[in-house]
């Protein structure tokens, strides 16, 4: 009778136990052949946010992420290992691929990873990319929802969840965040302009192609009218591959060539 007691403890106490397990994954760095619309091909496929913790505010909440019954660690050496996340959000329907950030510290510019399952198999990857902007503090912004299918993260990835891919962001300078701020995109959406200091800084995501249009100090001085000043004096133009950019109107007072409105 003590034997099928105990017995029976064990293998409660093993059941508790094995619905908290934890496994620990190597952080690699993003490539450009990603392809994170991975289908599942078994309901066990799939990734489960917990929250683990519930603040006053939203933004105080704090998440896990778990493959099955097995929470995931997330191992980004030299940073500190990651089991508690800020932000957790599925980047495809098929919840095979999930975007969060890392909860060590209150800091915004705390990494960014994908976790992700292809084929039965779990990875991480990271998007965090090093940089020494003189102002990265005031331009590292987390994660941006532009809409609710485009996101952006710290100027350096852009995100689009209808079809799960991430562009990589194409910096002016390759060791340092773009200094500037969101300020709108084509209409297309591949092509997202940054307010600098000086200039409209262009990158198309699809194509990697730039463009960076100087401004006159006596707009960027004036805030307040400077959307409108932009949407009345600027026009989205493409290039010979296709591509559009932002660039200042001709002189109204030219000599026009009729063939410009024809359709």
């Amino acid at each position: 009778m003590k034997i099928t007691l105990y017995a029976l403890l064990l293998s409660v106490v093993l059941f508790s136990c094995g619905g908290n397990s934890e496994k620990t994954f190597k952080a690699r760095a993003f490539a450009a052949s990603d392809d994170f619309n991975v289908f599942p091909k078994s309901k066990t496929d799939i990734l489960t946010i917990v929250k683990t913790d519930s603040g006053k505010l939203a933004t105080d909440d704090r998440f896990s992420i778990k493959s099955k019954d097995t929470a995931i660690i997330i191992d980004d050496a030299p940073n500190a290992e990651v089991k508690k996340f800020k932000v957790a959000s599925f980047i495809n329907t098929q919840r095979t691929a999930v975007l969060v950030q890392s909860d060590n510290g209150k800091d915004k510019m705390n990494p960014f990873y994908i976790i992700y399952v292809n084929g039965g198999k779990t990875e991480v990857v990271s998007l965090d990319k090093p940089s020494k902007g003189a102002e990265d503090k005031k331009y590292t912004k987390g994660l941006e929802e532009l809409t609710r299918s485009n996101w952006l993260v710290n100027n350096d990835f852009f995100i689009t969840t209808i079809n799960s891919r991430v562009y990589p962001v194409k910096r002016q300078k390759e060791d340092e965040r773009i200094q500037g701020k969101f300020f709108m995109y084509s209409s297309d959406k591949t092509t997202l302009v940054f307010l600098t200091a000086n200039s409209l800084y262009q990158v198309n995501t699809a194509t990697g192609e730039t463009f960076n249009l100087p401004l006159p100090a006596a707009l960027t001085n004036q805030p307040e009218t400077l959307v409108g000043n932009i949407q009345r004096d600027y026009t989205w133009v493409k290039n010979a591959n296709g591509t559009s950019f932002l660039k200042k109107n001709a002189d109204d007072d030219r000599i026009v060539d009729i063939s410009e409105f024809k359709r």
